[in-house]
């Protein structure tokens, strides 16, 4: 399994107050490396499933228009989605299936995996005999399945991109805190007051917040930490785990 980074945004810890998060944040999460596609049959009816990796409500509604594209002559597109690393956006959809039979089994899939930032499409092609609605709930649950069994899973580390501004006679100990909070650099200016834009995982940013002020409070050359909106918020590295 890979470790990769994303960048998401989650607001900067201050320097000189307590955080205000009112929730424990998750610092990694588990997500799809590679898309799978799967089938399950069942008295006539086909379910093919899909199953994508995604990163925005947007990047989800071209998936699936996509598909309906594809497979315009299926009688159902169900599908079931969640993102982000507290697992906080989700949505089941059944298509016209019965309430519940088709959206939430597929959605219960990706719950009990433990994964986020997944989209799973199960298109049906009926048979002509009815499976009620247990055999739906297992019908769909299969597919989901199958598509997952066929794809791979990773691990992301949830960063935030920062920019440090400091004093040129300071840049080896800025670069030692890189090096501590394990911070990969995104752009760097040398000039007497220099600017070094890095992404720093959200597991360290309370300590290197708490190093930051120490070390201005030290009488240090002051620097100041503030966040960067730029780059790319979906993919920003690979490392492996240890």
């Amino acid at each position: 399994m890979l470790l990769q980074v994303a960048r998401l945004p989650f607001k900067f810890l201050s320097l000189t107050k307590k955080s205000d998060y009112r929730y424990m944040p998750a610092y990694s999460f588990l997500t799809l490396k590679s898309n799978g596609q799967g089938i399950y049959k069942e008295k006539g009816s086909r379910f093919l499933s899909f199953a994508y990796h995604v990163s925005t409500e947007s990047d989800i509604r071209d998936k699936i228009a996509a598909l309906k594209s594809e497979y315009f002559d299926a009688r159902h597109h169900c599908y079931a989605w969640m993102l982000g690393p507290e697992k906080s956006q989700y949505r089941a959809f059944d298509d016209g299936e019965p309430n519940h039979s088709a959206g939430d089994p597929i959605l219960g899939q990706i719950r009990s995996r433990n994964l986020t930032n997944v989209l799973i499409v199960v298109v049906r092609y009926f048979g002509g005999t009815k499976l009620g609605v247990g055999g739906l709930i297992s019908a769909y649950k299969a597919a989901a399945e199958d598509a997952l069994n066929n794809s791979s899973v990773m691990e992301r580390e949830v960063v935030e991109r920062i920019t440090l501004s400091y004093d040129y006679s300071i840049t080896s100990d800025v670069m030692r805190l890189v090096k501590e909070f394990d911070m990969a650099i995104i752009n760097q200016e040398f000039q007497d007051q220099c600017e070094l834009t890095a992404d720093l995982p959200l597991r360290h940013q309370q300590k290197f917040s708490e190093k930051v002020k120490l070390m201005n409070d030290l009488g240090y050359p002051p620097i100041r930490v503030t966040p960067s909106g730029s780059g790319d918020s979906d993919q920003l590295g690979v490392k492996s785990l240890p």
